[in-house]
């Protein structure tokens, strides 16, 4: 008899819905453990849901191209279908750690390229959609060794570093969100400081020109009385009369600067 037809109708359902979380069951005198995985292939991530149906410790595999079930031996058959994945896995995420610290290094060096919140972006999707899936996967996964266990041909410590192998894939994703979003920080730190300076100088171009701009709409109205109207040196005048204006205005700030400008640290 086909072990696809000595299942509930339900738990075959599950089982061939690729949507269906991570999940661990257990049914009469068999277990279902359902993994969804994420693999990357070529920097693109998919997620791949492998279905196991364990009875009398014999597992078997749902194989989603055919539509039914393939046998593919004893738990130790499924370990080693599963930690190849899982070791593929922790590859991949050493691959995303060595260039987050490319990015974090470029940060603090001041030479972060223009696509850094691109790549920001993308790996903060990617890692929250593995730390997510893999989040899940451990906790049916430990459901499904604390079950097993309890047979004698059970081998628990093969299956305890397979799953010592998803609580890595785990934790290494979680410290990777955890460091790109201090790089965030630091990156809009150094925006929000760039932005400060860029409104700084836009704030002193305006004060060179409120003197000028005071002393030309005085001068330039139509109206009789004006000073230095019939003086031969009246445009030298209104000059000097500007910068002094000007250095009054400015006095304050050069003073305020100077006291508050911090010595660079140096090692």
């Amino acid at each position: 008899m086909s072990i696809k037809n000595i299942l509930d109708s339900y738990i075959l359902e599950d089982i061939q819905n690729p949507e269906h979380p991570s999940d661990f069951t257990i049914v009469k005198d068999h277990s279902m453990l359902v993994l969804r995985l994420p693999e990357i292939t070529n920097n693109t991530i998919s997620i791949f849901s492998y279905a196991f149906i364990i009875q009398e410790n014999i597992c078997y595999l749902y194989d989603r191209e055919k539509h039914d079930f393939v046998k593919l031996g004893s738990l130790e058959a499924m370990n080693h279908f599963l930690d190849t994945k899982t070791e593929k896995l922790i590859k991949e995420i050493k691959l995303y750690y060595l260039d987050i610290d490319t990015m974090e290094d470029s940060l603090y060096e001041n030479s972060s390229d223009q696509n850094f919140m691109s790549k920001w972006l993308t790996y903060k999707k990617e890692l929250s959609l593995i730390h997510r899936l893999i989040f899940d996967a451990t906790l049916s996964f430990e459901l499904f060794i604390k079950y097993h266990k309890k047979y004698t041909t059970f081998e628990e410590l093969a299956y305890a570093d397979l799953y010592e192998h998803m609580e890595r894939i785990r934790d290494l994703s979680k410290a990777a969100l955890d460091k790109l979003d201090h790089l965030y920080d630091f990156y809009r730190a150094k925006v929000d400081e760039k932005m400060n300076r860029n409104i700084y100088y836009l704030t002193l171009l305006s004060g060179i020109f409120l003197p000028l701009t005071l002393v030309s709409g005085f001068f330039g109205m139509n109206t009789g009385g004006l000073p230095f109207t019939n003086d031969a040196d009246g445009t030298i005048k209104v000059v000097v009369i500007s910068l002094i204006l000007e250095v009054i205005i400015f006095l304050p700030f050069f003073f305020a600067n100077k006291k508050k400008k911090i010595q660079r640290f140096k090692r």
